[in-house]
């Protein structure tokens, strides 16, 4: 059965929560009634961190116990879909937004608004917070962020007379035709593969373009939306990206710039970890610089979340949970051993704070708390720029097939957009009458 199948019917086996959730916690033959919680790959590295935080609350609420289950990513969806046919769907889960959001629009996710109090929901990053609403409903509490910045090669850089990548959209055209006139080299990668980085897509919110309406229907057939599939298919054109942007995706980005043939990748702090092993030559010639945005300097912002399936009889319980789980504490702890961004407002500032201190350690290790230093710092500014909105991924993969045809000279980028609006609204039409 394919995924879009097993959505559609999420909501019918929604519907049978209450008389499936009957019974349903279990226990171990102690009294007490099992939580039980997924996240995703944190298995076995983050052991210790886990067992820390289930064992507090466990201590604060002596006739519950937490089962915990790591899921590998690539299999969470299918079978947390397999589990709620099957009504065992767990009481908490981490999960990235899109699929989240599908889970919700079909029914599948309780609101959580009722359970989470004013004081604890100002406790999260603004932006952050809101970004897992949904029609009125908030159906997701935020756990840690990743937020991309600039890698530059400085030596490039120099070579094409700049000394910091630019700072917006509009100034990348000149910036990438002297890097490719007085380097041989290409400025930077931005793939229009329709399975890959969502990046792209942002780049059009960043430039202006609203993508959809309030009845989710196209929006992005607008001036903005002209300008912006002009600019990236006169790029591609004018040959200032690489030919690979149309059939490659990210990590062909990585390879090229570990190769010494790109100027600017966007990545987190840590990809300059791997750099210094796998390229120490391009590594030594790499810093960190303030990602590229539209005039409103806003940045894009990655986030986890935590959810609870409608079925689950413990809901107040997973809730508690989460909450501590994503307390300044939890969070701050968390952050620096698995060197993400918190989404709590406190963890954030002493993070800030610690990272802003003198750091020893060799210069390579310096660098990379720079670049993390640098990457908190954008959250200032930083908001999800794509909604997590139900058939995101189909959104994208219309664009990007669009806009793949006007780089290729196939149409002009006028009507390659007008086409992805007309295959959007077919979509949204038939999803959303």
């Amino acid at each position: 059965m394919s995924r879009r199948r097993l959505l559609r019917l999420l909501a019918l086996a929604g519907g049978s929560a209450g008389l499936a959730a009957c019974g349903r916690p279990g226990g171990r033959g102690d009294g007490r009634r099992e939580l039980n919680v997924w996240t995703l790959d944190l298995a076995p590295r983050f052991n210790d961190y886990l067992g820390g935080v289930i064992a507090g609350w466990e201590g604060a609420n002596p006739g519950e116990r937490v089962r915990w289950t790591d899921v590998p990513w690539g299999s969470v969806e299918r079978k947390l879909l397999a589990s709620v046919f099957a009504r065992t769907a767990p009481d908490l889960v981490n999960l990235n937004p899109p699929f989240a959001a599908n889970l919700a629009s079909k029914g599948g996710l309780l609101d959580l608004g009722p359970l989470v109090s004013a004081e604890a929901a100002a406790s999260y990053l603004p932006a952050i917070w809101e970004a897992g609403g949904q029609d009125g409903a908030q159906f997701a509490i935020p756990w840690y962020l990743t937020a991309r910045i600039g890698m530059a090669n400085r030596r490039l850089l120099a070579e094409a007379g700049a000394s910091a990548p630019p700072r917006r959209w509009r100034e990348v055209p000149a910036w990438a035709e002297a890097v490719q006139r007085r380097t041989g080299r290409y400025a930077l990668f931005m793939t229009v593969v329709p399975d890959d980085s969502a990046e792209l897509l942002e780049t059009l919110v960043q430039m202006g373009v609203q993508l959809l309406d309030g009845r989710r229907r196209a929006a992005f057939n607008s001036p903005a939306g002209r300008e912006a599939f002009s600019f990236w298919s006169e790029l591609y054109r004018q040959g200032l990206l690489p030919r690979e942007v149309v059939s490659q995706g990210f990590r062909r980005a990585i390879e090229l710039y570990q190769a010494g043939d790109l100027a600017l990748v966007a990545t987190g702090p840590d990809f300059l970890r791997n750099l210094q092993t796998n390229a120490p030559g391009i590594a030594a010639d790499t810093a960190p610089f303030p990602p590229i945005t539209g005039e409103d300097g806003a940045a894009n912002v990655a986030v986890m979340n935590l959810v609870v399936p409608r079925q689950s009889a413990m809901a107040a319980e997973a809730v508690s949970f989460a909450l501590l789980l994503t307390n300044a504490a939890n969070q701050l702890a968390f952050a620096e051993e698995a060197r993400v961004l918190p989404s709590s407002r406190q963890a954030l500032s002493q993070l800030e704070a610690s990272l802003a201190r003198p750091a020893g350690g060799d210069p390579a290790s310096q660098l990379v708390e720079q670049a993390r230093l640098l990457s908190a710092r954008t959250l200032r500014a930083a908001r999800v720029l794509v909604p997590a909105i139900p058939g995101i991924k189909r959104l994208q993969a219309i664009v990007y097939t669009q806009l793949q045809r006007a780089m290729l000279g196939q149409v002009d980028s006028d009507q390659a957009l007008a086409q992805a609006e007309r295959e959007w609204n077919r979509y949204a039409e038939a999803r959303w009458p």
